[in-house]
C-alpha cells in the first residue's frame, strides 16, 4: 500500500482512473444481486404481478426480472422487485461508505483523478463531494427517472410518490402499500414504462460512458 501511495503522489502518476463495483457498496448495507439476502436469492416470482408463463421465466432464471422484452412486456416485475431499493434510495437509508470517501479524497488531495467508473446503480457516488463530471454510472442510477420507451425525464420524487402509491409492496413491510399494482404512465408519451435509468439485460450501455471514455 504504501509503495501504491508513494506512486500516486509522484510525478509518474498524472492521471487515475478508478472502475468500482458491488463489493464498495455492500459495507453500507446493500446486498449484492446473486449473494445471500441479494435480489435473485430472495425472488418469490409467485408473489408478483405476471404471467404465469412470466412466472416460470422468473422462476428458471431470477435475472429475467431486469431483462429489456420482460420490462416492455409488464413493467410490474421490475418495479415490484426494486420497490424497496427505489424508496430507500428517496431516504437516503444508505450512506456512501469509506470505499466511496476515497475516491474523494483521492480527487481532492491530488487533482488525478480522471474519471470513477461505477457499476453500481445505488447512487452513492454522488453523495460525495466528487463533481459529478468525474462521475460515470456504467448501468445507470437508481436515482435518475426516464421513460424506457421515449426518454423522457421524469422528477425522481414525483416517481417515487407512484411507486409508493401504485405498486404493491412484495415484501410485507408498507401497510400503506396497495394490495394490487397499477401502471405508471410516462407524462410525455404515456406509455407504462417509467423507471429508474438503471440498464435493463439487452440494452445498451448508456452513451455517457462511450462518450467519457473516449476524452
Amino acid at each position: 500500500v504504501s509503495s501504491l501511495a508513494k506512486f500516486i503522489a509522484s510525478p509518474e502518476c498524472r492521471s487515475i482512473a478508478i472502475l468500482t463495483g458491488a463489493g464498495v457498496s455492500v459495507a453500507a448495507g446493500i446486498p449484492d444481486f446473486r449473494s445471500p439476502g441479494g435480489m435473485y436469492d430472495t425472488l418469490r416470482p409467485e408473489l408478483i404481478t405476471a404471467t404465469a408463463a412470466q412466472r416460470r421465466a422468473m422462476a428458471a432464471d431470477p435475472t429475467a426480472v431486469v431483462l429489456k422484452d420482460m420490462f416492455f412486456a409488464n413493467a410490474f416485475p421490475y418495479l415490484e422487485v426494486r420497490r424497496p431499493f427505489i424508496l430507500g434510495t428517496r431516504e437516503r437509508r444508505w450512506r456512501a461508505t469509506l470505499s466511496h470517501r476515497f475516491a474523494e479524497l483521492l480527487h481532492a488531495k491530488t487533482g488525478k483523478l480522471t474519471r470513477l467508473y461505477t457499476q453500481n446503480i445505488d447512487g452513492l457516488d454522488y453523495q460525495t463531494a466528487l463533481p459529478t463530471e468525474k462521475i460515470v454510472a456504467v448501468h445507470g442510477s437508481i436515482g435518475k427517472v426516464a421513460c424506457e420507451g421515449c426518454g423522457a425525464p421524469m422528477e425522481f420524487d414525483a416517481f417515487c410518490a407512484e411507486v409508493r402509491a401504485r405498486i404493491k409492496d412484495l415484501y410485507g413491510v408498507d401497510s400503506a402499500a396497495p394490495a394490487e399494482s397499477t401502471p405508471i404512465p410516462c407524462p410525455a408519451c404515456h406509455r407504462p414504462l417509467v423507471k429508474p435509468t438503471t440498464v435493463l439485460f439487452g440494452s445498451s450501455l448508456p452513451a455517457e460512458f462511450f462518450e467519457r471514455s473516449a476524452e
